[in-house]
């Protein structure tokens, strides 16, 4: 199991879903306490801007970001689940819960991964340059990119609700 949270709502989604893997995906110098119950190997703390192009002073997510993501995912072993945050919730998070369910599900179909994930959160909106990103590391061959793009922008908020993303 997958959750995807905010910042804001990191420990209390930690605590209730026993997880004990956590990815952060945010700015690079902002500080996120890590929950006691996860153990500092368990963190991978990927640190980029929500951005698709580039911008003076900000960090664009790359293609090494993808595969320290990958790795970390292939090391984990589904035995608790993973909780995925980002500052709000909406966007870094949930692209890289759509990369994580494309990547643990190599057979599953993207379109149905992106419209579960839109069922689960009306304000999910992944990120397009990570989904492209993960698109070409996966070898998806655009389907990711014509998925994410197909369940449209999520519905405006400040904080996205924590919300579950089912692995197979």
């Amino acid at each position: 199991m997958i959750y995807v949270t905010s910042l804001a709502r990191l420990h209390e989604t930690v605590e209730r879903s026993g997880a004990r893997h956590i990815v952060t995906l945010i700015n690079q110098d902002t500080p996120v306490p890590r929950p006691a119950s996860v153990p500092e190997e368990n963190h991978l703390f990927l640190g980029f801007n929500d951005i698709t192009d580039p911008m003076d002073g900000m960090v664009m997510p790359a293609d090494h970001h993808i595969d320290q993501f990958v790795t970390f995912l292939e090391a984990w072993d589904r035995s608790t689940p993973l909780v995925i945050h980002c500052f709000a919730g909406i966007s870094r998070s949930t692209a890289a819960a759509f990369i994580a369910a494309c990547a643990l599900q190599p057979d599953r179909d993207e379109h149905e991964i992106a419209w579960a994930i839109r069922g689960a959160s009306p304000t999910a909106t992944p990120n397009a340059l990570l989904v492209a990103l993960a698109d070409k590391r996966l070898g998806r061959d655009g389907r990711m990119k014509a998925a994410a793009k197909a369940i449209g922008r999520g519905r405006d908020a400040f904080e996205g609700e924590p919300f579950l993303v089912a692995i197979e």
